[in-house]
């Protein structure tokens, strides 16, 4: 290997032609999918206070952000219902309801935006009384096997609907196989399924839970279902487990603190990878830039960059249409 000076590294880095071809990593709005809420009503506008810049839409302003997306190159949408309190309960059922917000919502962008990608939360938190992802027993337990047939109700109704992408974020045992033979069953061959594989009890989570109305429902917490932030091997088990189940690509959330495991993932399966930029890195980024601690321009490519660079498919964020605008200017 050549030493200096016949090797001088900053070379390459004088000029910005050339930094741009070396680079390693390349970030585009087509590795970029946009996390939208949805609420009820016609013209409505929410703007949630933990999450500033973000709000949840009605039904119809959730196609003008589906147009708004297309046109700067996003090639996916992930959407949540911020479920009405009233339909909200203990069994959930309202996520079978083929007319509920969810499957209204997928109908009016498909109708709008016909080539834009839908993926779909598949969980029970938007729809039971008690906030959690599943149901639950009279000590507070979410019951898997009950809940994973639940699950596979909705995801079929969401399918119905036309969602492309079915994302199952309960982290119950088995679903994710259940869900695939259904899909198959039903005929939704070329349904994806992208799987919340290695989902963590993250305190990161706290805007997301003020978006669809659920923190001040949640009994208890959900740490007998989502992973130990301390595991990294147990990951790996839950990333091959919903794999051979037939997940298409998997999930690791949150995003920044746990990007050791989405490197360990794609070097162990080498398969598609998306990591969530969850709502409470989003707002820290927020905060920082408006305290002046920070470029938030800046901040929002470093950070993303930093999930491709880890061998991130691509990034759920909600700073999606702001990065797509940065990148395509």
């Amino acid at each position: 290997m050549s030493h200096y000076p016949a090797l001088r590294l900053r070379r390459t880095r004088a000029a910005a032609w050339s930094r741009r071809m070396h680079a390693e990593t390349v970030l585009t709005p087509a590795d970029l999918i946009w996390p939208l809420f949805v609420t009820e009503g016609e013209s409505i506008e929410e703007p949630i206070a933990s999450l500033p810049g973000v709000s949840r839409w009605s039904i119809d302003q959730v196609a003008v952000r589906a147009k708004e997306a297309a046109a700067l190159g996003i090639p996916c949408l992930a959407l949540f219902p911020n479920t009405p309190a009233n339909l909200r309960t203990e069994d959930g059922g309202e996520a079978l309801n083929p007319d509920n917000l969810m499957c209204r919502a997928i109908r009016a962008i498909k109708d709008a935006v016909p080539g834009i990608g839908l993926l779909t939360d598949v969980a029970l938190d938007p729809y039971t009384a008690h906030g959690h992802d599943g149901l639950v027993d009279d000590q507070g337990y979410v019951l898997n096997d009950m809940t994973a047939e639940m699950l596979v109700g909705q995801a079929l109704n969401q399918a119905r609907a036309g969602a492309d992408i079915i994302a199952p974020s309960d982290m119950m045992d088995g679903r994710v196989g259940l869900i695939r033979e259904a899909l198959e069953d039903e005929g939704h061959v070329n349904v994806q399924i992208m799987a919340y594989a290695a989902k963590y009890a993250s305190a990161f989570y706290g805007p997301f839970r003020d978006a669809v109305g659920s923190r001040g429902l949640l009994k208890g917490d959900k740490k007998t279902y989502q992973m130990d932030p301390a595991n990294a091997e147990e990951a790996l088990r839950e990333v091959e487990l919903d794999l051979d189940e037939g997940a298409d690509s998997v999930m690791v959330k949150p995003g920044l603190p746990y990007l050791d495991i989405v490197r360990r993932v794609k070097e162990r399966f080498e398969v598609p990878v998306f990591a969530y930029q969850v709502s409470g890195e989003y707002a820290m980024i927020e905060a920082a830039a408006a305290a002046g601690a920070g470029d938030r321009d800046a901040l929002v490519l470093e950070t993303l960059m930093a999930f491709k660079r880890a061998g991130c498919s691509g990034v759920l964020t909600y700073h999606a249409a702001h990065a797509a605008r940065l990148l395509g200017a």
